[in-house]
């Protein structure tokens, strides 16, 4: 046997003779002791990606908020004419606007799609989105924000609008960690759209070649240059729960 020892020998033989002082074996205690299962679970939880935040991000005025919409050059045409959506639209089905320049590119595969060949931009009242969202509920059910799935169930058979929070997507259409907003109108809130909302609808489908001009030939610095500029939008904090959307961090609005 090797006249050597290690720490945890050595100890037990001064704890045999006697010599092992109370703060030795204390310390021995703590260092021998398992790690339970809510140090584990602390020391894991701070390797964790945090979730996603779901912002509602637009651009913005202190009269309106700017949305798109991608369409066929015929619902584009009468649209920028007439500044509404009117036929061949068809107002008794669920249409769908988005905050978010680059998501609805991603959407539109940069205005390429069939039936998206043309991209609008529609200003709409800060009243009537915030309308929007105050009357909306979630597609789909989650528990962190109903209390019940009958609860959901029944703020989605009174509600006429959809909320969607989807990847946001940089200037090359990649994911980003954040999410972005879809909402979708039908009944009451298409007619309030149309008819209440709207202050103008301008055709920027050039706007979208241009910035996926840039894109393509990598010079994505001129691209960033072109995109719209979008801000966190101050939502109401009675809506934030409805739609399923993340609490304002202390500096956005500072």
């Amino acid at each position: 046997m090797s006249g050597q020892f290690n720490p945890n020998q050595l100890r037990d033989l001064r704890t045999q003779a006697g010599l092992v002082t109370d703060n030795e074996a204390a310390e021995a205690a703590t260092t021998d002791a398992p790690r339970s299962s809510s140090d584990l679970g602390s020391s894991q939880a701070k390797h964790e990606p945090s979730a996603p935040r779901r912002d509602v991000r637009a651009g913005f005025t202190d009269q309106t908020v700017t949305v798109y919409q991608a369409y066929s050059r015929e619902i584009a045409n009468v649209a920028v004419e007439s500044q509404t959506f009117t036929a061949p639209f068809k107002r008794e089905r669920m249409t769908w606007i988005k905050p978010s320049f680059l998501w609805m590119m991603y959407r539109s595969g940069w205005a390429t799609k069939p039936g998206q060949e043309r991209i609008l931009e529609i200003q709409i009242t800060r009243d009537g989105f915030e309308w929007a969202l105050a009357h909306a509920v979630l597609s789909s059910y989650e528990s962190g924000t109903y209390a019940s799935q009958r609860q959901w169930a029944e703020r989605k058979d009174a509600s006429p609008v959809r909320i969607q929070w989807d990847p946001d997507r940089s200037a090359t259409l990649a994911p980003l960690n954040r999410r972005a907003i879809q909402i979708g109108l039908s009944g009451e809130a298409v007619d309030r759209y149309l008819d209440q909302w709207i202050t103008r609808i301008t055709d920027i489908t050039p706007l979208a070649a241009r910035v996926h001009r840039c894109v393509s030939s990598g010079r994505l610095d001129a691209a960033q240059e072109e995109l719209p500029i979008e801000r966190i939008y101050p939502v109401p904090a009675s809506t934030l729960g409805l739609i399923g959307a993340s609490e304002p961090q202390l500096s956005e609005f500072s």
